[in-house]
Formats: structure tokens, sequence, C-alpha cells
């Protein structure tokens, strides 16, 4: 039989070593961090007060003499593997080690995790990447602290050729400047380029000699790709999107600066199973809180940012492909609400740095001080929202909650007009659903569920316009969601995440479908027995809101968009999603075929893109036609 002393170190070691193993390969919550923090010292307390086994002294029943007792007595059977496994009490003194080594390696990694941003500060990490692409330009983002280099420094270009031999002079482009104010991060814009051609860019001293990079050995020199002319109607294209990273999850030793989730989209890319243009990271690039806040003072933020550029998963990504980004909660505080108010909670010091390492190297936003934007390929248009600056804190009078607020709702809105007759596909990105099928923590308040009133007023706005996407991160869970009305457009939402961090495995938090229905009309074929035709016309109710696809699990999710409107007549698009490495669910859509108004068509641009051409060649004359 057990002892009663023998069980409570048991208890609490068994309680620790499951609480240790999800905080470190599931879910680092606070909940689980205060589970931990309280049964380890339990276990220590228990263990120091339990005697060992074979020391207990016991009196015989039929003598006043008192002898060792046996262990048997004390549990039943001294198995080394049980003993370890539960922490029993054990004669051997090796099981006994081994058993205490194991709760004290387990604590020690759950240290690693929580305190790895503190002794990692990442502050010598140079990179350069690629942002926002237009036809003509493109923002570059440099880092480089003056431990590295300290003299002046100069972004160079070129047309981009694969044989070397072939290769023309660098172009000087713009000069760089590393602030300390800054973080020793600049952002430069190269202008003067050609629509949809490949080119090259690199680091330079002032005399025109390309820098290499950390390793003192790779060229600071990477490729770029420019955008079709948005005036022009056909385009076929990819794109990825998904959202929440944060390194060593789930833990590994020693792979601190791992984020496993971009070595897997690397590997894609290079077998050619994907072509992405760019990235659309849709919030929790950081985790400011998670397990818990370490500060909220700039640096703190800051700090954050640049462990994520020093991982070598991630730089085999953002060398090789544009990156554009929203922010979500987590770059500033666990479900954040702004209510409009920037002096609330850490959001200066949390947006300076985002802006410092995300949004300066977005397109511009609509507003200057804003981090909404809207951006186009070709015949698509995006607009990239700002959720949470915004949004309305208190859940008492849930229909009277801002979203958006009333600048972003306009600037959405006017988005909404011009491109409903000058793209083909409109993407509307937002880092939280739009559905209401979450349930959950906090799946009705934090999402776009716990705005009903304004959520309603622009459902109703994207079902007057044809070929509407929302694409959406923040649930560690993927879900396709339909949309219907009962004469307007389908919408569809494609929520993509983590891209690199814990997945929810046990629980279910999503719906099927709302309640809601909608009557639509449908006609029905039907041959009589006679061999004539008739075409009925049948109503019939679908739910308002259904989910087309809901994939829970998974630590590394993304999904890849691929737009096809090179058929004027018959756009299509198709998602791709990617779980752990493996293609889990694909989905195509057949476009409605979209007009695009003059103002936007090539043929009313004939005259303007030759006098470019012209202007490029440094032709220009006096008078056209």
């Amino acid at each position: 039989m057990l002892h009663s002393e023998a069980l409570r170190p048991a208890i609490f070691s068994t309680a620790f070593r499951g609480a240790a193993y999800l905080f470190l390969r599931y879910v680092p919550s606070k909940w689980l961090l205060w589970i931990i923090g309280f049964t380890f010292p339990a276990w220590v307390l228990f263990t120091t007060l339990n005697p060992i086994p074979s020391t207990i002294l016991v009196k015989k029943e039929d003598s006043n003499k008192e002898e060792e007792r046996n262990p048997k007595a004390y549990v039943d059977g001294d198995e080394p593997f049980m003993n370890i496994l539960f922490s029993l009490p054990a004669a051997s003194k090796w099981t006994r080690l081994v058993s205490g080594g194991i709760n004290w390696t387990l604590l020690a990694m759950v240290f690693n995790l929580i305190l790895a941003p503190i002794f990692f500060s990442a502050s010598d990490v140079v990179f350069s990447r690629v942002g926002a692409v237009e036809s003509d330009r493109v923002k570059i983002q440099v880092r480089m602290p003056p431990t590295f280099f300290n003299e002046s420094a100069q972004l160079v270009w070129r047309d981009y050729t694969a044989d070397v031999e072939k290769a023309v002079p660098w172009k000087t482009g713009p000069k760089l400047t590393f602030a300390a104010d800054n973080d020793y991060v600049d952002v430069q814009t190269l202008k003067g380029l050609w629509p949809n051609n490949h080119y090259e860019y690199a680091v330079a001293d002032s005399t025109g000699t390309v820098l290499n990079g950390t390793d003192l050995e790779t060229p600071l020199q990477f490729k770029f790709h420019t955008f079709p002319d948005p005036r022009l109607q056909g385009n076929n294209f990819s794109f990825v999107t998904s959202s929440c990273q944060k390194p060593n999850i789930p833990y590994t030793p020693t792979l601190d600066k791992q984020l496993y989730g971009y070595d897997l989209l690397s590997d894609a890319i290079a077998r050619g199973e994907i072509a992405p243009e760019f990235m659309l990271h849709l919030g929790d690039f950081i985790y400011a809180d998670v397990p818990v806040s370490l500060g909220t003072k700039r640096e703190d933020f800051r700090r954050l940012y640049r462990q994520n550029y020093a991982s070598p998963s991630f730089r085999k990504v953002y060398e090789q492909l544009p990156i554009l980004h929203a922010y979500d909660d987590h770059e500033i505080a666990d479900d954040y609400a702004g209510d409009g108010d920037d002096l609330q909670g850490p959001f200066i010091n949390a947006t300076s740095a985002f802006k410092t390492y995300a949004a300066d190297l977005n397109y511009d936003p609509i507003l200057k001080g804003t981090y909404y934007y809207d951006f186009r390929y070709g015949d698509s248009a995006f607009f990239v929202m700002d959720a949470r600056r915004y949004r309305t804190s208190s859940t008492e009078d849930m229909a009277a909650r801002v979203f958006l607020g009333d600048e972003q709702s306009v600037a959405f809105h006017e988005w909404l007009h011009r491109a409903n007759n000058t793209a083909v596909f409109k993407f509307v990105v937002t880092s939280v659903p739009f559905t209401t099928l979450w349930h959950g923590i906090n799946g009705q308040t934090d999402t776009w569920a716990g705005f009903p009133t304004e959520r309603q007023a622009i459902l109703d706005v994207l079902h007057t316009i044809p070929n509407v996407i929302i694409l959406s991160g923040d649930r560690h869970e993927f879900a396709a969601v339909e949309y219907n009305s009962p004469t307007g457009f389908t919408v569809r939402e494609f929520s993509t995440s983590p891209m690199s961090m814990f997945d929810v495995p046990l629980l279910r938090t999503m719906s099927k479908k709302g309640e809601a229905v909608v009557k639509r009309v449908k006609q029905v074929i039907r041959e009589e027995e006679s061999g004539e035709v008739n075409v009925e016309e049948v109503e019939e109710e679908i739910p308002a809101e259904h989910a087309l696809k809901y994939i829970p699990k998974g630590n590394y999710k993304w999904s890849t968009i691929d737009v096809d409107t090179t058929n004027t007549s018959s756009p299509t698009l198709r998602v791709r999603v990617s779980i752990d490495d493996k293609l889990a669910w694909t989905y195509n859509i057949d476009g409605i075929a979209v007009k695009i108004s003059g103002a936007n068509a090539i043929g009313t641009f004939v005259a303007s893109g030759i006098r470019d051409v012209f202007g490029k060649l440094g032709i220009r004359p006096t008078s056209w036609f």
C-alpha cells in the first residue's frame, strides 16, 4: 500500500510535470505558469520533509527495538520506472536522482522559455528585406548597428540576370541613415523602376562596394520583382497569408531562435510547390505578453522584433519574399482595445517598435500617423485594417461598440467604392476573424462578433460587391466561412493561423453554421417522362453564415492564394491550405466577370503610358498627337 506521506510529493510532482509539459509543448499560458509556480515548491517541500524509505525506522510489534523499514512496506514494489514516472520515494539513490533531475530540468526549460528574450537581445542583428512593392518603386529596409558598420552606406540596384558575366553595373540609390533613435533601422524607396521586372539590390558603402552580412561572407544582396501595372487587366499571381508566431513554440531545447513554420514555408518555396509574390502577416508578429510581459518600454518591444529578424528560420523567408504587416493585440497587450486613445496602456511604445520594424515598410498609410493602408497587385485590390486602435473596450452595450473608428470607416468605404469597378478581386484584410461562428475564449467579444451593428452594416455592403474575399488570422486554427445573402453576392472568409506557434489540440471552438438563414430562389431542371424539360424556380433556406472547412490542429499553417484574372470573362481564385508542411485543403472559386471602368482601363491610358515610356528614355516631345 502507498503510504500517505509518499503520495504528497508524488501528486505535486505529477501535477508539475503535466503543467510544465503543456506549457512547453502546447500553450505557454499564465494559468499553467501559476500551476507550475505552486506545484514545484510544494514538491520540493514535501520531498524534503519525507524521509528516505530505506532510512525509516519502525518498531517491531514483538519488540521495543527499532529497525529499518522495508521500502516495500512503504511503496508497492520499488520499481524504478514507476518511481521515476510518479516521483514515488525510492530506496535507490540513482532512481531518486533521476526523478528529481527530471523536475529540475523541466523547471530550467520553463525559465529558459520565459527569460530567453532577456538574455538574447539580438542588438547586433544585421538584416535587409523588401516590403511594399509597386509597379515602379519598392521599399527596402536595412538594419545595421554601429558595432557592425559605422560609416556611410547606400542602396545600389540593377536589373537582375542569372548570368553573372552579363550583369550590368550597379546604379546608385538613396543613402541610408542608421540612427540610434530608430534602433539603427532605415527604410528607403527605390524609384524609377519598370513594371513586372526582376531586379536586385545591395547594401554598399560610400564607394559602392557591396557589404557582407553578419557572417562577413554573404553579401547583403537580394532579388525582387516589381508588380504589374495596376491599369492592366489580367494577372496571374500567388501570395501567402498567416499570423501568430513566437520563437521556439512548441519548445525544443537549444532552439531559442527557431520559427519552424518559416523553415517549412521556405522549403515549400524551394521545392516549387508555391511561388508567392508576397506574404501578408496578419498580426501577432511578436508576443509581448506571452508567457508574461517582460516590460513595456520601447526597448522591450524592439527586442522582440530583433529576435524574430535574427531567427535563421525567418531570415530564409524575408530575404526572398516581401512581407506586409497588420498588427493585432499581442504586439501591444492581450485583447487590447484602444478606444481611440493612444495614451491607453503601452500603445505608444508598442506601436513605435511596430512602426520601426514593420509599418514603415508597408504601403504608405491612407492618413499620416495611422496603420491602415491599401494597395493593388494588377487588377486585385487590398485593404488592410487596423483592428485594435479604435475599437471599443467596453462590452456592456454590444450594439454600440465601434471597431474601425470614424476615419478608418470612411477610408474603407471609399476604397470599396473605388475597388468595386476598378478591381476584379477585392481582399478585405483584418487581423481578427469576421465570422461569428467562433466561440471559446473571447470568441464572441474579441473578434468581429463582438461588434454586431458595425459588422452587419459592413456585410450588407460587401454583399453588393462581386468577388470579395476576407482574410483573417488570430485564432490559432484554420477556417473557411461562407456568407450568403438572399439576392447579393456571396462573400467568403479564410482565417489562417498560427504561422509558428501553439495550436488548440483538444478544444473545438467553432460552430458549423449560424442560426440565421436566408431564402434564395434557385432554378431546378426537371425532365418529364414525355421527354419535355421544364425549369422550375424553387425557394430554399440556407445558412446566412456557415463553415466550409474547419481545421483546428497544426502548429504551422499558411494559406496560399492563387489569383488568375487572365481570362477576364472567367476569373478564378484558389486557396491551398498547408498545415505542418502538408497540403490539408484546397478550395476553388469561380469569380464573377468585372468590367473595369474607364478610370482604370488600360485603353484610356495608352497616351499616358506612351508618355511614361518615352519619359524613361529621356524623350519628351513638346506635343503629342
